[in-house]
């Protein structure tokens, strides 16, 4: 089965209540997620144990309990959700530390809210997604763990039409690394990635990098 069903479940962890009725009304329209509780900083680690989600959006700023100082205890629970660290400015030391620290992506409140959607779906199944575009690849050498690279999806389903090396492209797509990184692993030029991402979007029905990474992780069993 190329598909698994079962909603991706999401704890939203922010001290702000606007922010967590809005992320719940946003991920709650989006395709395959369900939220399955919001609480503040104080609160996330007993809400994580007790609702066991998939994913955790714990923002940075938190007065109380911030971000990064809940972050290792949500990684330390016996069944360790994936996090992703929610935050409204971008900043290299706060997305470095969170990855040191074993989030799987660094989200800004105000992308665009189709994106949050196809961000938690990569995430919980494993894949590393932070925004602005590129973060992931730039800050990789900054982190102490290596950016996780999974198996290349078998054939089948709507993967059945992709060259061998678009398949490649998509693999690394779902890895975090940017055009730049890709264009490194592969030994061709950024152009030449660019083509290829271009002829993804259109065979997978994707309109963005989210969505093409989104695809790789559905494509086969985890």
């Amino acid at each position: 089965m190329l598909y698994d069903f079962r909603p991706v479940r999401v704890l939203v962890v922010d001290d702000e209540e606007l922010v967590r009725t809005a992320l719940r009304r946003i991920l709650d329209a989006a395709d395959g997620v369900a939220v399955a509780g919001a609480c503040d900083g104080p609160e996330a680690l007993a809400a994580a144990r007790a609702l066991r989600p998939d994913l955790v959006l714990l923002d940075v700023d938190m007065p109380g309990a911030p971000g990064l100082d809940v972050l290792p205890a949500l990684r330390a629970l016996p069944e360790a959700p994936a996090v992703a660290m929610l935050t409204a400015l971008d900043t290299a030391d706060h997305v470095a530390a969170a990855l040191r620290l074993g989030a799987s992506g660094f989200l800004l409140k105000t992308m665009e809210p189709r994106l949050f959607g196809d961000a938690v779906r990569l995430l919980a199944a494993g894949g590393v997604f932070c925004t602005p575009p590129g973060s992931a690849g730039a800050l990789a050498a900054a982190v102490t763990r290596p950016l996780p690279v999974p198996e290349p999806p078998p054939a089948g389903g709507r993967l059945d039409g992709l060259t061998a090396r678009e398949q490649e492209v998509l693999t690394l797509i779902a890895a975090g690394l940017s055009n730049t990184d890709i264009a490194t692993h592969l030994g061709v030029g950024v152009t030449t990635v660019k083509t290829h991402i271009g002829a993804l979007k259109r065979k997978l029905g994707a309109d963005s990098r989210v969505g093409l990474a989104a695809a790789a992780h559905r494509a086969g069993p985890r």
